[in-house]
């Protein structure tokens, strides 16, 4: 079993999966660190790392090869570079990482926790996703989705996801913590 006061979860603190893991986090006892920039509205105002102009930079890449990796077409290049900035910091802190959505039929992710799973596939790190319509969750393994049991076994992770989370989603987070760490 991971020691929890040796642990940091790496989010956004957005509204629903990002905030129900930043809860979890905060009952288990586990340090939690929310990336943002300025004029970004996050739910859950703990530990705030408000990342500078530069320091999103680090994180940039052509919206071309964005589009081309997620399948799909972004429009409103300027408000969604920031967002897809901020999301490269999550997945770059956090050894492994954790999302709840939808995983599509071309197998990426919906929405931008798409960009989180995609990234962590490219640094080859450890990625889960708890597919909300399927109710269960499935580990990238082999160049494919693979129904798994997955556990925190990282001292760093990252968390990502839709806003719109279910109670089963939401169980599914506390179970991971439950089986990670024990009796919060």
């Amino acid at each position: 079993m991971l020691d929890r006061a040796k642990c940091t979860l790496f989010s956004g603190g957005h509204r629903g999966v990002e905030s129900a893991f930043g809860e979890m986090a905060e009952k288990w006892g586990v340090e939690e660190v929310n990336y943002s920039f300025m004029g970004h509205r996050v739910e859950r105002n703990c530990n705030i790392h408000n990342l500078s102009d530069e320091e999103l930079g680090r994180g940039d890449i052509s919206m071309e090869l964005a589009s081309k990796m997620m399948n799909r077409t972004y429009y409103e290049k300027r408000k969604i570079r920031k967002v897809l900035q901020l999301i490269f910091h999550m997945v770059n802190s956090g050894h492994q990482v954790f999302a709840v959505g939808t995983i599509m039929a071309d197998d990426t992710v919906k929405g931008g926790t798409g960009w989180a799973v995609e990234l962590a596939k490219l640094f080859h790190r450890p990625v889960s996703v708890f597919d909300q319509h399927r109710g269960e969750w499935f580990t990238w393994q082999g160049g494919q989705w693979q129904a798994d049991r997955p556990q925190i076994s990282h001292e760093t992770f990252c968390a990502s996801g839709t806003r719109d989370l279910t109670d089963e989603g939401r169980q599914a987070i506390e179970q991971l913590f439950a089986d990670a760490f024990g009796t919060p």
